[in-house]
């Protein structure tokens, strides 16, 4: 029996195979006839490759000239119903398809405010106007499944100023490969390095280093690695000490691409590196002059231990994480707010484990003023903001623009966005003011916004179950917190580790370090690996990680570049000069001056650092790019320069008024040195952490020489000098 064959048909066919059977197996061995030409699997490309669904197009809110189409085309029967319905159906004419809006505007026949976007004779062109022609098909049935988006060459070194032609292959699930080079859209990220144009042609610029292409078609996306080393190598390879995994990680990149590190940094830069990023603070003169003239063997290590232990560790951590966790005032109150940075500040006193760290905040619940981190979902307060907000902190993975569309640069949809909101929608509150308590419980049922079909909670990564019977039962965070913080976890211990390197190395291995995807992947892939798995095998200790970084040669190395290194500011081949944050530069001012900050609603002497509350009103801090807490973008912090910071820094009167001060550094210093040289050696301590060279001696003692009668304003006016140095702003 032949279940999709009636026995007459049956009976037929074997008429026909015996009379024709060499004219039928001929004409059933024939390929099968083209698919007709579609708006969902043909036209949708087209119109994303030309940027007409783009944010700064018609795929904005409100669309451009009255044609709206959705962003990235994520709503393709909107974008039909738009194309066919509106503006009395103009825009496309099959009975005569060269007159059609569509064509005319895009081809420049008409006026069209995004100018030419094809030609007539271009393969688009003739591509919209046979689906035209074609009777405005939608979808002409089910096509195999999109597989992977292919480049070629997948990975390349390139010189400078060279090229090279991409070519983009869409493999799908029947194992058919096409060529969809010319319907795709190509990005860099990192135009300076390398740069792209519309049709996949890649020139590298005279930067050394590795950039990304990404091509992206049909909601999938593909990358191309460009590695461009130094055109000529500069003798053979530095022989340098390697103190741990790190040096022999970094070194290997170093080789490929024929820069050279630089040499070590002294002790004086060293110190003050280390004294900034560990405790956020800068040494007195005193403790710079002890370590500098100590001869004692593994001082550096042992002044790392110092640092560690001191309370200044956990105020600077703290503060960096109460930006990203959005400690605020003003959604929390001052009480509910103080409670949950002294839960982050003792957990970062205490080395809390950070897999520990993220699974009590994630999995809080009960009273609150018994469990402070349950305040996060009082501050993030809805669904999607706890999903997107708890991926990009912990994760480093950036899903909020896949709320409402596929990810334009990554291969989140908006399936995955409500699949990981679902584990956070049972979150609810009970009660009021002080009694109030978390909890989770109820259902996580919630629909696709556009096609209605269920979506149940599924970690990023994962295939979602059929039913919400296969997800795990209570409640469903304390899932989603085993699931982050297992060893074998793609992006946890990996975001952690980028983020601690960040801060030790000014540049993170992901950068930005919050937006880890597959067009913007690591400089030093081996690096990282590396890096995830020390600190899981250090049980997540934050201080572990951070003496093991320290402790390398490549954290030693000095900011002075050599002729290899001048222009590489990703692979940590020498230090990178850092602005200080406000916090931090603010107590810098402070501590050299000797007069404190007055912060309103705080108590005298209290250090920027250990403001808990970002809405405190201050000028210099906000200035100086003080975050707001309103997202958990690392970007929110500022950490550029601008013309309104120096012309503070040279010309305020509360700094003045601080060099000034008589019961300041400054003042007690000229009285109590009389020496100019050891005046000048004392300023020179406090402020760049090292005693003066022979030049910059020599020409203190001859500025305060020449001002013998007003001696207490030369020493206030080199104090003032210093203080504006580029030296003293930044940390190298």
């Amino acid at each position: 029996m032949i279940p999709t064959l009636t026995y007459r048909s049956h009976c037929l066919r074997l008429a026909l195979l015996l009379c024709c059977g060499p004219l039928l197996a001929l004409v059933e061995a024939a390929p099968a006839a083209p698919p007709t030409v579609d708006f969902l699997h043909d036209v949708v490309p087209v119109l994303s490759r030309f940027g007409c669904n783009g944010s700064a197009c018609h795929g904005k809110a409100d669309g451009q000239n009255g044609f709206k189409l959705s962003v990235f085309g994520n709503d393709p029967e909107a974008d039909f119903a738009s194309l066919l319905q509106e503006s009395r159906g103009r825009r496309v004419s099959p009975a005569a398809p060269e007159n059609s809006l569509l064509l005319r505007k895009s081809s420049g026949e008409v006026g069209h405010g995004g100018g030419v976007r094809m030609a007539k004779t271009s393969r688009e062109y003739a591509l919209l106007r046979d689906w035209i022609a074609g009777g405005l098909v939608y979808t002409s049935g089910v096509r195999p499944e999109l597989t992977r988006l292919r480049l070629e060459p997948g990975r390349q070194t390139m010189p400078f100023d060279a090229q090279v032609q991409l070519k983009v292959l869409a493999e799908y699930a029947d194992g058919r490969t096409e060529d969809v080079t010319w319907l795709s859209v190509f990005h860099s990220n990192n135009s300076v390095m390398s740069n792209v144009n519309d049709t996949g042609h890649v020139t590298t610029g005279r930067a050394v280093g590795q950039s990304t292409i990404m091509a992206r078609y049909h909601g999938s996306v593909g990358v191309f690695h460009a590695l461009v080393p130094q055109p000529q190598k500069s003798g053979p390879f530095p022989q340098r000490p390697v103190h741990n995994f790190i040096d022999t990680l970094v070194d290997k990149q170093l080789q490929r691409l024929n820069v050279h590190p630089s040499e070590m940094a002294d002790d004086s830069e060293y110190l003050r590196r280390v004294y900034l990023d560990i405790i956020g603070k800068l040494p007195t003169a005193a403790e710079a002059r002890r370590f500098l003239e100590s001869k004692a063997a593994g001082k550096r290590a042992q002044l790392v231990e110092e640092l560690l232990a001191r309370p200044e560790y956990a105020d600077l951590w703290a503060l960096k994480w109460a930006d990203l966790l959005r400690v605020d005032r003003l959604a929390l109150g001052h009480k509910n707010a103080r409670a949950y940075y002294k839960w982050i500040h003792d957990s970062a006193a205490a080395d809390k484990p950070l897999d520990q760290f993220a699974r009590e905040l994630i999995t809080a619940e009960g009273m609150l003023n018994e469990q402070p981190a349950g305040y996060f979902y009082k501050v993030v307060a809805k669904p999607g903001d706890m999903a997107s907000t708890t991926s990009q902190v912990f994760l480093g993975v950036r899903i909020t623009c896949a709320e409402c569309h596929q990810h334009p640069f990554d291969r989140w949809t908006q399936q995955d966005y409500y699949g990981m909101r679902g584990f956070f929608q049972q979150v609810k509150y009970k009660g009021q003011a002080a009694e109030e308590a978390l909890f989770a419980e109820g259902d996580t049922a919630q629909s696709h916004p556009r096609t209605g079909k269920p979506v149940f909670p599924y970690p990023l990564g994962t295939v979602m179950a059929d039913k919400v019977g296969e997800t795990a039962e209570g409640d469903r965070r304390r899932a989603l917190a085993d699931w982050m913080t297992t060893p074998t976890n793609p992006w946890f211990a990996r975001n952690m580790a980028n983020r601690i390197w960040a801060q030790f190395l000014g540049h993170g291995i992901v950068e930005p370090v919050d937006d880890v995807r597959t067009t913007n992947p690591p400089t030093n892939p081996e690096l990282l690996d590396a890096l995830a798995r020390h600190l899981g095998e250090q049980k997540f200790s934050a201080k572990a990680l951070i003496r093991t970084i320290v402790a390398s040669r490549t954290y030693q190395l000095s900011s002075r570049p050599n002729a290899t290194n001048e222009a590489d500011d990703q692979n940590y081949s020498r230090a990178l000069f850092r602005r200080m944050p406000a916090e931090v530069l603010m107590d810098a001012v402070c501590d050299t001056t000797g007069i404190p900050e007055k912060f309103a609603g705080t108590p005298v002497g209290q250090r920027a650092v250990q403001l808990w509350d970002s809405q405190v009103q201050h000028y210099f801090l906000k200035l100086f790019g003080r975050p707001s807490r309103i997202t958990a973008c690392e970007c929110e912090r500022s950490t550029g320069a601008s013309i309104s910071q120096v012309l503070h820094l040279m010309n305020a009167p509360s700094i003045h008024a601080k060099i000034a001060h008589e019961a300041g550094h400054v003042a007690r210093l000229e009285t109590t040195l009389a020496d100019d040289a050891q005046l000048a050696d004392e300023l020179y301590l406090s402020f760049f952490s090292r005693f003066p060279s022979r030049e910059e001696k020599d020409f203190a003692l001859e500025f305060l020489g020449s001002r013998r009668f007003q001696r207490r304003q030369a020493a206030e006016d080199l104090a003032w000098s210093l203080l504006n140095s580029l030296e003293f702003i930044f940390n190298r």
